[in-house]
């Protein structure tokens, strides 16, 4: 009598700096399961606390009584900045044991969720950073902005919050283009004016705190010409980034992820300048983590995924 058959289980892991979360697929998939995200020391990334995390979640749904993942897809926030991505995948691949680990920018792999699709796209996320990336998965991968909230994250969150507290502080000042909506809204968010500096600039949450700022923004941009147009500027900023994405990529999907883009504001801005350039914008279909599946099942098929030595690592 023959042993009956086991259906090869992959993983995906996303990193963000909210949090990890992890799904594993057999016949079918399993639940979301999370844990802590990104902590950052003066090394870099904590990598082995977060695999540590990884192998605990497993740990939960009886993985370890069944054989080792067939793929681990790891995708992950700083992949390019904040760790050594060769020590990245030694460490995945040695604590988690699966006959195939990737590791993936989390760039990639919110491009295939939002896409659907390992092919020409591109993809800019609007949270309390911005990020735009395309890739033809073959000559062409290029990063747009994510440099910050201070050199960048044009169209973010923290970029619009912070817009908005300068037009809330033009108008405490009584200067032009102030908005007293904005300054009132502010002011029950985070108390007197004067306190605002430090809760910006000495904290180091301070992108974060200007992110709770942005739908205070995006809520008055109905009734307050100033801050109608402070979210239009972030569609037409998360557009130029997108469209330089996917510039010189042929038949990209094109597609935009965030909480940003629950303002009509935002998105009748994104999709206005797209149209000047003869573009559109699909529906996202998904996020890091289905995209990072959407991998894990592509490998676990064909046996091989397209390589990028900073983007996407196989082992």
């Amino acid at each position: 009598m023959s042993e009956p058959t086991t259906t090869p289980t992959v993983v995906a892991v996303d990193v963000g700096g909210s949090g990890l979360r992890l799904q594993s697929y057999a016949a079918s998939p399993g639940p979301v399961l999370t844990a802590p995200g990104v902590r950052v020391g003066s090394g870099g990334i904590d990598i082995a606390a977060l695999v540590s995390d990884a192998r605990s979640l497993l740990a939960t749904t009886g993985a370890t009584g069944l054989p080792r993942p067939a793929v681990v897809v790891w995708s992950m926030r700083g992949l390019l900045f904040l760790a050594d991505r060769s020590e990245v995948l030694r460490t995945v691949a040695e604590g988690l044991g699966a006959d195939r680990t990737v590791v993936v920018s989390d760039a990639v792999a919110n491009l295939v969720g939002a896409t659907g699709r390992i092919g020409p796209g591109a993809v800019v996320a609007a949270g309390t950073g911005a990020v735009a990336f395309g890739t033809d998965f073959d000559r062409q991968w290029r990063r747009v902005d994510g440099w910050g909230h201070v050199l960048g994250d044009a169209g973010s969150a923290a970029t619009l919050g912070m817009a908005g507290l300068r037009a809330a502080l033009r108008a405490h000042d009584g200067l032009p283009d102030g908005s007293p909506a904005l300054l009132a809204a502010a002011t029950d968010l985070l108390g007197s004016p004067e306190g605002w500096p430090r809760l910006v600039m000495t904290n180091p949450d301070a992108p974060e705190r200007l992110a709770t700022v942005a739908p205070l923004v995006t809520a008055l941009a109905a009734v307050d010409p100033v801050a109608h147009a402070l979210s239009a500027r972030s569609g037409t900023d998360l557009a130029d980034s997108l469209l330089r994405a996917a510039e010189g990529l042929t038949d990209p999907v094109l597609t935009a992820t965030g909480g940003l883009l629950a303002s009509r504001a935002v998105t009748d801005a994104l999709d206005a300048r797209l149209s000047d350039a003869g573009r559109r914008r699909s529906p996202a279909r998904g996020g890091a983590l289905d995209g990072a599946l959407h991998l894990a099942r592509h490998l676990l098929d064909t046996g091989a995924l397209p390589e990028h030595p900073a983007y996407l690592l196989v082992a």
